[in-house]
């Protein structure tokens, strides 16, 4: 012991202290352990089950929209649903927040999720790596297909400034990008791979309403393979509501949801070349 500082005796997770020990509790032997298992919301105490949740109403606000929302509440599974706040939103509409606890459970144990594979290399490994393993400029190509106006999330990844700390595309000295930017349809997407020869083409979809998004990013694949190119790229898709998963169903090579920087997809990209062997 040193400083005058008292060191205490931990109490031993079980044991009971009489309100006279001054013996520390270790905070950390107190918490309930998770079931990995059996995983539900944490609200307030472990496997309580609570969760919050808020949706608008077709009907004008009052007693009966309330009424109403709780007893959908009842019938999405959730115990005790209790609303919190309803508002008029305007034109017969009611805006609701409603608390409820979740009465199921997940294995999280046992899970398995499609995931990108490929190692994450900052900046300078990512242009050491194209030096090193590709001996050559690499193009990659990104743009908003379809009807999406919503250029956020690949300007996020192709603009020179970049993200979060991180440098674009077009900073990487040794990418050749081109951002073509917003609603660009599949087959100017198809025409300006070919011109450039692109070895990436990168798809951002952020408008999925009616999943509008599966139909622009399926039409891209079938004019790539109808042009005799599609192995001959890397397809990335890109977006909010974009999983691993879905961009391999619809016959992408990679997909990359919220957060994704440019050294995610940079890395993915040169990896999955020299994988190909189409350096």
């Amino acid at each position: 012991m040193s400083g005058g500082a008292k060191e205490w005796t931990p109490i031993e997770p079980g044991e009971r202290p009489r309100p006279s020990d001054r013996r520390a509790v270790d905070w950390r032997t107190q918490i309930a352990k998770v079931d990995w298992t059996r995983v539900r919301p944490y609200g307030d105490t472990m496997d309580d089950g609570k969760v919050q949740l808020s949706f608008s109403l077709p009907v004008p606000d009052g007693p009966e929209a309330v009424e109403a929302a709780r007893q959908l509440g009842a019938k999405m599974g959730l115990a005790e649903p209790t609303v919190v706040h309803h508002e008029d939103i305007g034109e017969n509409f009611t805006f609701i927040v409603m608390y409820g606890s979740c009465v199921h459970t997940v294995d999280y144990a046992h899970l398995q999720v499609p995931k990108v594979d490929a190692a994450r290399m900052d900046f300078d490994e990512i242009n050491q790596f194209i030096r090193a393993q590709i001996g050559r400029k690499i193009t990659v190509i990104g743009a908003c297909a379809g009807t999406d106006a919503h250029t956020v999330g690949i300007d996020a990844i192709m603009n020179m400034k970049g993200y979060n700390g991180e440098y674009g595309l077009e900073r990487y000295p040794e990418i050749s990008a081109f951002n073509l930017g917003s609603q660009v349809e599949p087959e100017v997407l198809l025409q300006k791979a070919v011109e450039l020869e692109a070895d990436a083409i990168l798809v951002s979809q952020v408008v999925t309403q009616k999943d509008v998004h599966v139909h622009t990013l399926s039409a891209l694949v079938d004019l790539l393979e109808a042009e005799g190119i599609r192995r001959k790229v890397v397809l990335v898709a890109g977006g909010p509501r974009i999983t691993h998963e879905l961009a391999l169903e619809l016959g992408y090579d990679a997909g990359f949801g919220p957060g994704t920087l440019a050294p995610d997809v940079a890395s993915f990209i040169v990896q999955e070349m020299v994988r190909r062997n189409l350096a």
